[in-house]
């Protein structure tokens, strides 16, 4: 059996093809889709699949800690399968996404968030907004 399918039974999400197929497509890409790009992504392979059952698996994913879900101020919220801490950055441009993995020292932010609220920070969601390189360089 392959790692994602053992990462869904550990979290006892049922093994189904569409499933498999969407958890796939999203430890797969560096894209940050949204349901729907999702969904049209994988219609023609699995005919079968509603944009209701892709609406119902990401959430599933979600709350089983196997992808996060965030929005960058989009009509629509994106996913990510890629549960390292790192940022993501917007192009406000061309609203792509992009991954950064570098280090980012919050040590600092996360003793001040516990010394004074008490609050242990388990993970953390930081997003830049900005204009990519390729955008930059179609302005100049």
């Amino acid at each position: 059996m392959n790692k994602l399918a053992e990462n869904l039974k550990a979290n006892k999400l049922k093994v189904t093809p569409q499933r498999l197929a969407i958890y796939s497509y999203l430890a797969n890409t560096n894209e940050h889709p949204t349901v729907e790009t999702i969904y049209n992504s994988l219609k023609d392979d699995y005919p079968a699949m509603s944009l209701a059952t892709v609406y119902k698996t990401v959430a599933s994913l979600r709350d089983s800690h196997l992808i996060k879900e965030f929005n960058l101020g989009e009509d629509s919220n994106r996913y990510d399968a890629h549960m390292e801490n790192h940022c993501h950055l917007l192009c406000t441009k061309c609203h792509r996404v992009f991954d950064y993995y570098g280090d980012i020292d919050l040590k600092h932010v996360m003793y001040e968030l516990k010394s004074t609220f008490g609050f242990d920070t388990e993970s953390f969601d930081m997003n830049f907004y900005g204009i990519c390189e390729e955008c930059s360089r179609e302005q100049s």
